[in-house]
């Protein structure tokens, strides 16, 4: 039988990379997904179009969850289309590192992660916790970086380990707030093959990073919704509070 069978799941951030696999392996196993997106309408569509083609139920909406406004409206969109809500993954994350954001001046770049993915995360598990809550019952995983205790050189790192410190510190302690009901728990993906390991790969410091990897590789986005879907299932019953590092070893 197929772990997720029956239930359903948000995922937040869920048009391309690391949500794009989330959402289709929880489809794959049976959940009922909801792919969130806010920009990339056409992405997201086409991920639920290829969700349904393998027999797998999704729907996209539109929702920016760095706007309160915004994730009002996710939740309860998701609550009509799916009734109730099992699995929450808060997975949208502001891009600092590709294409013209590339280019924003640190204050910048500290803001849209602080807001996206700090305050978005916050603020999504403090909207849909009431409803799990109510129905004594609920799983949600947020993400945090394998090097955001252990630290990584450069000053997009140190934006980036500060904003994902914070959100390992929020889950744990929600975890302990809203536990025995409701389970949180953390991924803390490494390097892994998205739009950024696209841009390098053909560069030294690519290569520099693979050489630190004892896996000898970047992951891939299904390493990560492997261990999400694990982590979503009945086989983790028992674990709340928890991180598990997706990253070959490296930490």
């Amino acid at each position: 039988m197929s772990r997720l069978q029956g239930k359903t799941a948000v995922i937040t951030g869920a048009s391309s990379g690391i949500g794009q696999g989330i959402a289709s392996s929880f489809a794959r196993e049976g959940a009922h997904v909801i792919v969130n997106y806010n920009k990339s309408e056409q992405s997201a569509r086409k991920v639920v179009e290829e969700i349904r083609a393998k027999g797998g139920k999704a729907s996209a909406i539109q929702a920016d969850i760095s706007s309160q406004d915004g994730i009002n409206r996710l939740l309860a969109e998701s609550q009509t289309i799916l009734g109730a809500i099992d699995i929450w993954v808060n997975n949208a994350g502001a891009d600092i590192l590709t294409g013209a954001n590339a280019s924003a001046d640190d204050q910048q770049k500290l803001e849209n992660l602080i807001a996206v993915d700090l305050l978005g995360t916050m603020n999504c598990c403090w909207s849909v916790l009431p409803c799990m809550q109510a129905r004594g019952t609920g799983t949600i995983i947020n993400m945090s970086w394998d090097l955001a205790i252990h630290g990584f050189t450069g000053r997009n790192p140190q934006m980036f380990a500060a904003v994902k410190a914070g959100v390992l510190g929020f889950s744990k302690s929600l975890a302990r707030t809203c536990a025995p009901e409701v389970r949180v728990n953390i991924l803390a993906p490494g390097w892994i093959q998205t739009a950024f390991a696209d841009d390098i790969m053909e560069k030294e410091y690519y290569q520099a990073r693979i050489k630190e990897i004892p896996m000898q590789r970047f992951g891939l986005a299904e390493d990560v919704a492997n261990a999400a879907v694990y982590l979503a299932s009945d086989e983790a019953t028992y674990l709340s509070g928890e991180v598990i590092n997706v990253n070959g070893g490296l930490v």
